[in-house]
């Protein structure tokens, strides 16, 4: 995790992105990069433009990215040096003006992670189209962050394991984290598993790999599978969760919820996903 894609929004979740982005900085001696976003303006629906206000332009396109690098600035500042060529244990900003949602997936296959907001449906709450698609787009983990971060990111880390591949690249994504982490623990439930290696099969090739790790099997139909990972992730008190993103198809879970829906709407830690 030497290079870190911050894209930035004027969104509740802002500082918590910040700091998430930092900590993986000094874990890994990171450069961090900040980078202007926005909704992409051809596909800019009605609903998403404040009743009663302008049609964004040009100018306020300036005006957010100008916003955005004050932002980042003032905060990396505080606490990385300043770089002009990217170099690790530095931060910089992306010299593109505001980009959309697709331009951020495109850009960001040259990092090793883009860390986003949880998206929400409040007003002032990170854009689901923006995470959708730094995680289809770009080929490289989603660090989504909640609003508020704790103390430490990746030394107690759960993993979420059902069997599928799309879980199977996150966990070799997340292998840098998962070889720092004091404590890991390999999560599966019942309802929610798919053909493939169980749990305790994941856990020896961990194992194999020279970490320490725990399995835990959870049995619990009264709940939702995405329910009972975040409620044991946070009996563990788990600081990072490692999560495949859509194993059934997006249109299903739209119709139907999942997992990835309900964690996305609920954590309260910070999730990494990849697809």
């Amino acid at each position: 995790m030497r290079s870190i894609l911050v894209p930035v929004a004027d969104h509740a979740h802002t500082d918590a992105v910040f700091e998430a982005a930092l900590m993986l900085a000094r874990r890994f001696d990171s450069y961090v990069e900040g980078l202007a976003i926005g909704p992409d303006l051809s596909g800019l629906a009605g609903f998403e433009i404040p009743m009663g206000g302008p049609m964004p332009d040009e100018t306020m396109w300036r005006d957010l990215a100008e916003q955005a690098r004050e932002q980042f600035e003032t905060f990396m500042s505080a606490h990385l040096p300043r770089t002009g060529a990217p170099r690790t244990g530095a931060f910089a900003w992306s010299a593109q003006k505001l980009v959309g949602d697709l331009s951020l997936g495109s850009y960001g296959r040259v990092f090793d992670i883009i860390v986003l907001g949880r998206p929400g449906s409040a007003p002032n709450a990170p854009r689901m189209a923006t995470f959708e698609a730094a995680l289809f787009e770009s080929g490289r983990p989603v660090l989504v962050v909640p609003q508020r971060v704790g103390q430490t990111l990746g030394d107690n880390v759960v993993i979420a394991w059902n069997g599928s591949t799309e879980t199977a690249r996150t966990i070799a994504l997340a292998m840098p984290i998962l070889e720092k982490a004091r404590r890991l623990t390999v999560l599966t439930v019942e309802a929610d598993m798919v053909p493939g290696p169980s749990g305790q099969q994941l856990a020896q090739a961990l194992a194999i790999e020279g970490l320490a790790v725990e399995h835990k099997h959870v049995t619990d139909r009264s709940r939702s599978a995405g329910e009972v990972i975040l409620t044991t992730a946070a009996s563990l008190g788990a600081d990072f969760l490692v999560k495949g993103a859509y194993t059934q198809s997006r249109l299903r879970q739209m119709i139907f919820g999942g997992q990835t829906r309900h964690i996305l709407a609920e954590a309260n830690l910070p999730v990494l996903f990849a697809c």
